[in-house]
């Protein structure tokens, strides 16, 4: 199977600093599985061939004129007729305590930034360390939404935060995310969250859009603590592997 997927000319259609599609293309590595790896944030003509599949977010992996979106990891495995499987995700009430801990980190973290690195573009994709840590609170908070009837739209995470916003503002805006994210959970009348939702790459189980929230907000979370590092600076307490564990978060911290 793996021999005919290779003569099949994948491609990975991916942006710098984007979690999903780091961990699609670290996937497909590890289920040796060659891809064409398009990066559509600095080529225009990656871009092209995007908007001629009709796709308009990434990542995507397509063949020929087919293709999937890769927010779930499944979708992928279901798209290429793999023979394989991937964690379970942790209970619903496991994934709210990472949650909960990450954007507390977060919160940490943002107010550590000096104003002009608060708004200095990281490496290859115009990201700032200001507008991603806005972002993985906008994650959560979307995550939460969605359990009550607000569809996951995928325009709503190029968001930014106001331009004269400073690391405190997001933080105090951030931490009141945070505590209705919390008041949502108190309130759950479902704790196994056996119901689906609404999202941009079509209805998916809560428990699997809970599961994605907590990953992608600790990969992102994870990349607020490189950007610090690159200043110098060490995050004011650090994640640890205990605080990662049972989350897919890819490998790398930034696809370079």
């Amino acid at each position: 199977m793996t021999e005919t997927l290779n003569a099949a000319r994948i491609k990975v259609f991916w942006q710098p600093g984007c979690s999903s599609c780091l961990r699609t293309k670290e996937f497909l590595t590890e289920q040796g599985i060659e891809f064409e790896s398009l990066d559509v944030h600095n080529d225009p003509d990656a871009r092209a061939q995007l908007v001629e599949l009709g796709a308009r977010s990434v990542p995507v992996v397509s063949i020929g004129k087919r293709y999937t979106f890769c927010q779930s990891i499944h979708d992928v495995i279901k798209f290429l007729d793999l023979k394989t499987r991937v964690m379970d995700p942790l209970p619903p009430a496991q994934l709210v305590a990472k949650l909960d801990l990450l954007m507390s980190a977060n919160a940490r973290y943002v107010r550590q930034f000096q104003p002009d690195q608060l708004k200095t573009p990281f490496r290859n994709r115009n990201r700032t360390p200001g507008g991603l840590a806005f972002h993985m609170f906008r994650v959560a908070e979307m995550g939460m939404q969605a359990s009550q009837g607000i569809p996951l739209r995928f325009e709503s995470f190029d968001e930014l935060p106001p331009e004269e916003w400073s690391g405190e503002d997001i933080a105090v805006w951030g931490e009141g995310v945070h505590a209705r994210f919390l008041d949502w959970w108190a309130a759950e009348k479902d704790p196994t969250v056996d119901y689906t939702v609404q999202t941009y790459y079509g209805t998916r189980p809560f428990h699997e859009v809970l599961e994605r929230t907590a990953w992608h907000a600790a990969q992102h979370t994870r990349q607020v603590m490189l950007m610090l590092e690159s200043h110098g600076i060490e995050p004011d307490g650090p994640l640890t592997a205990a605080d990662l564990e049972g989350l897919p978060v890819p490998h790398e911290v930034w696809d370079r």
